[in-house]
């Protein structure tokens, strides 16, 4: 990895040993281990079940370090627990992260956060009856759609893929409601809803569940990825739902859009090498419990766009990658 790719890198420097000095335990190898709270998801989600198994990877490799995950509403609700000071480490979605970078809406300022790496890719789902109406997205107009729990990355990209459609105000705009995933499903199942909305890992258990109860049809997104990308920056991509996962019969273009782990810039360096170097050695068991098939990749990993990096990041992506 050449230098010149690090100089472009925007980090946050001043002020770290100060404010890692202040974090719980971090003064020395004397004393309780260092404890960093993680903001995740809720209980049942594929960000809660990553941060309680990279907690108990942590433990498990017997470093001086504790990582305590923190139930949340996700990637909104954790990028203002990260800029507040109430926890020390996040998962967000690429977009959102981005958003609280540059103080852009839902932001009212930017935010003081930087990324140890991006870690896997979500994929958007729009899913809808199979036996329903609705073909395409233009098709929600005037219906009811569960889009993300308030708080949520969901509710962001969803609401934007209904912009981009022309379905967010005026007498084609779908209603919106703010449901999790577990309850979306139920309200799909129930007819309360005529589509959901979710991005995650794939497959997600609980639509795949879903899927042996009620015929779905996957709705193609991939064409509002350009619209998406001008609008808000390159962090949507194109990807593909295979064939065969949820019994589709063919495989389903839709967006893209990155996880980071992110940090507040104190975090102490000792503990960001700890993390990234069981983040890495253990990445396929962790992984494993938000979606399938998705590798973990130094090339990929600091590729945060108008995130930073936190300085420990930088350091220990020099040091084992050259």
């Amino acid at each position: 990895m050449d230098s010149a790719r690090w100089s472009r890198r925007r980090v946050i420097g001043a002020g770290v040993a100060a404010a890692g000095a202040a974090l719980t335990g971090c003064s020395g190898d004397s004393g309780p281990a260092p404890r960093l709270r993680l903001a995740t998801g809720p209980e049942g989600g594929p960000y809660n079940a990553f941060g309680k198994a990279l907690a108990r990877a942590i433990a498990a490799s017997g470093r001086r370090l504790e990582i305590v995950p923190v139930s949340t509403a996700a990637s909104v609700d954790n990028l203002r627990e990260l800029d507040a000071g109430s926890v020390e480490l996040a998962l967000s979605m690429a977009d959102v992260a981005a958003d609280a970078v540059l103080g852009r809406e839902p932001f009212s300022r930017p935010a003081a956060v930087t990324a140890l790496g991006r870690i896997y890719v979500n994929y958007t789902h729009l899913v809808v009856p199979a036996d329903g109406p609705v073909q395409a997205v233009r098709d929600l107009a005037g219906r009811t759609v569960a889009a993300g729990a308030a708080g949520s990355g969901v509710q962001v990209v969803a609401g934007r893929v209904l912009r981009a459609a022309g379905l967010s105000d005026g007498p084609t705009a779908a209603r919106e409601r703010q449901l999790g995933l577990a309850p979306s499903v139920r309200a799909l199942r129930d007819g309360e809803v005529d589509a959901l909305f979710w991005s995650g890992g794939v497959p997600t258990p609980a639509l795949a569940a879903l899927a042996g109860d009620l015929p779905l049809r996957f709705l193609a997104l991939d064409g509002h990825v350009g619209a998406l990308r001008e609008r808000h920056g390159p962090v949507y991509t194109a990807v593909t739902l295979p064939e065969g996962v949820y019994g589709l019969a063919g495989p389903v273009g839709t967006i893209g859009v990155g996880n980071y782990l992110l940090a507040r810039a104190g975090v102490p360096h000792d503990a960001v090498r700890d993390v990234l170097q069981v983040l890495f050695d253990r990445w396929r068991d962790l992984l494993r419990e938000v979606t399938a098939g998705a590798r973990l990749e130094p090339r990929f990993a600091i590729s945060t766009g108008d995130v930073p990096l936190h300085p420990g990041a930088v350091t220990h992506y020099r040091s084992v990658y050259g």
